[in-house]
Formats: C-alpha cells, sequence, structure tokens
C-alpha cells in the first residue's frame, strides 16, 4: 500500500496527496485493475465507483441496497449514496 506521510492541517499537502491518490486509482482503472484492492469502496472511493463498474452495475447494486436496506440504515452514505 502506498501511504502519503502529510500534514493533515496543510491544505496545500492534502490537495497533492489527493491528486496523488486519482492518479494511482485512473491508472489502475486503466489496466483492468479495481479502485479498492481488497477494501470496499468506503468514502474515499465513491467517486471512482462509477467508473469501475459501469451504470447498469451500479443501478443494480442501488436496487439491492433497497431492498434490503429500505430505510438506508445500514452504513449509511457508504459505498455510494442511494
Amino acid at each position: 500500500h502506498a501511504v502519503a506521510l502529510i500534514d493533515a492541517d496543510d491544505a496545500t499537502e492534502v490537495a497533492e496527496a489527493e491528486r496523488l491518490n486519482d492518479e494511482i486509482v485512473r491508472l489502475a482503472l486503466s489496466m483492468d485493475g479495481t479502485c479498492t484492492g481488497e477494501h470496499g469502496v468506503g468514502l474515499h472511493k465513491i467517486g471512482f465507483l462509477e467508473e469501475e463498474a459501469g451504470d447498469d452495475a451500479l443501478d443494480l447494486m442501488r436496487r439491492i441496497k433497497r431492498a434490503l436496506d429500505p430505510d438506508d440504515i445500514m452504513n449509511p452514505g457508504k459505498i455510494f449514496r442511494v
């Protein structure tokens, strides 16, 4: 795993770490990799899920989520926004 050791209070360092993360994820996706590795999508990779999985897969995931969790009480806002 790549770890960016930054000062979280320094907006410039945070922005550069986010830019670097985006570049790494886009490279992985361009090589038919995944945005998540062995981890789930979580909060930081939501933006890449549609690019990786596609609209049809994301729609299916949302329908399953709504069927199993109609009140959105299980991990709300994680993986994707319903």
